[in-house]
């Protein structure tokens, strides 16, 4: 479409091909698991797409100003989560950036006395990388620890829905022990099934003949029903959509930033698991008039949020661009229950009343006082109590207009000093802004230099 100009992108790529891992049906906490040289090479080739597509003159999807040489730190925002999956999805984004900002002679300077020194590997450029660790930061992993989406999760394992659905499925699952390996064969461990089977049939050339043709499509089928009716809610403000709940606010923020003509940012990068994406989907419609995203998406696959300005004038515009794993191109889906690009305005006034912006509401949805700063708060919250409570015992009787301006002077000096102190520790935030992305930055090895 040649009706508006490309200002920047919002990128969310799920990891690449890695080795089996293991989830808690119930909680979904999981086991740490490592990225192989097939999902870095996976990686590394849809950062090469990105830049054909984003860094290219001649793309019509060209973004201006978009610095395609050397890194420029002010233009780009790089997220990793680094939770479940542990560097799986750290090592996913390395590895996308190693091919989008390839190694260049240009990375070099001279020094002093005229010698020049160009950047090891012949150029490789060091992008920052913020690793988002779920224990200080909910915005990635909104479900893990939640009480809430936990009853949610066994209210959806109850419900005459997925009863139907089990007994529809029992004879598909009877005959899958002989390939489980003694892993527990039913309906609530789907997704398990499903990632043993899938990570079997890439690596494993004996288990691969041995599976009958339909099986791996068939528990694909049945995994992405039971993922979707976990990660998605009827409700916007749902608990079922907490993934997309806590990562909309930093989305929203970046795409604020790419539309102020002001800021330097022109991309912004995320590198998450594929469960946000089934929330994603929902709340921004997509999935309405698009019922083939409410699958679990493959590795490698990218959902990119386009800001654009009209030709015509206006404010700036969203399109919804949604890459299908390895082997597919970008497709446009709409989204708010329209055609075509929509509003910024627009994004943002409908998710807006379900948006999770700080722990404080992460903790209160997910009825959380104990993990993941909760209990500081708590305990914070119960001292500022405590505080004026004393206060109001020990001083000399005043009038009660009196006592109401002590007591409101007192519950705002003590709360702000409470939130001054949570805010330093870095426990009042969701998603952490682009003044803390230089958090983590990757050193190659020498398996990615031979990426």
């Amino acid at each position: 479409m040649a009706d508006s100009k490309l200002l920047g992108a919002v990128i969310l790529t799920r990891h690449g091909d890695r080795s089996g891992f293991y989830q808690d049906p119930k909680t979904y906490a999981a086991t740490g698991t490592t990225i192989t040289p097939l999902g870095a090479q996976q990686e590394f080739q849809l950062g090469q797409q990105l830049r054909s597509l984003y860094l290219n003159a001649s793309s019509p999807s060209f973004i201006e100003g978009f610095n395609s040489t050397l890194v420029d730190q002010n233009q780009i925002h790089v997220r990793a989560d680094a939770g479940g999956e542990l560097g799986v999805i750290y090592d996913s984004a390395v590895a996308l950036l190693q091919g989008m900002f390839p190694a260049t002679t240009k990375d070099s300077t001279t020094l002093a006395d005229g010698t020049n020194v160009t950047a090891p590997l012949g150029g490789y450029q060091y992008v920052p990388i913020e690793s988002v660790e779920p224990a200080n930061d909910v915005s990635l992993e909104g479900w893990t620890s939640c009480g809430a989406f936990d009853a949610a999760t066994a209210a959806f394992y109850n419900s005459s829905e997925f009863a139907q659905k089990k007994s529809d499925s029992a004879a598909f699952l009877s005959l899958l022990p002989n390939f489980l390996d003694g892993r527990p064969v039913t309906l609530e461990n789907m997704y398990n099934i499903y990632d043993f089977i899938n990570v079997q049939s890439i690596h494993n050339a004996q288990f691969a003949r041995a599976l009958p043709p339909t099986f791996l499509a068939q528990v694909y089928t049945l995994a992405s029903w039971h993922e979707n009716g976990v990660f998605t809610s009827p409700q916007l403000n749902g608990i079922g959509n907490i993934p997309g709940r806590t990562i909309l606010p930093q989305i929203l923020a970046e795409l604020r930033s790419i539309a102020n003509a002001s800021d330097p940012l022109k991309f912004a990068y995320q590198s998450i698991s594929y469960k946000p994406f089934f929330s994603l989907f929902g709340m921004t419609g997509a999935v309405e008039q698009h019922p083939e995203l409410a699958e679990i998406v493959p590795y490698a696959s990218a959902l990119a949020f386009e800001v654009r300005q009209p030709n015509a004038g206006g404010e700036p515009v969203i399109r919804l661009n949604f890459k299908n794993g390895t082997g597919n191109d970008f497709k446009t889906y709409d989204i708010l229950g329209r055609t075509g690009d929509v509003p910024l305005s627009d994004l943002v006034n409908h998710v807006n009343p379900a948006l999770i912006n700080s722990t404080t509401m992460w903790c209160t949805a997910c009825n959380n006082k104990q993990d993941r700063g909760c209990g500081a708060l708590a305990a914070a919250a119960s001292q500022a109590s405590a505080a004026v409570q004393a206060n109001s015992v020990h001083h000399e009787r005043i009038s009660p207009v009196g006592a109401g301006f002590l007591g409101a002077g007192l519950t705002i000096a003590v709360v702000l000093a409470m939130f001054g102190v949570l805010a330093f520790l870095g426990l009042l935030t969701v998603g952490r802004g682009r003044s803390k992305k230089t958090a983590r930055v990757h050193s190659p090895t020498k398996s990615e230099e031979n990426a």
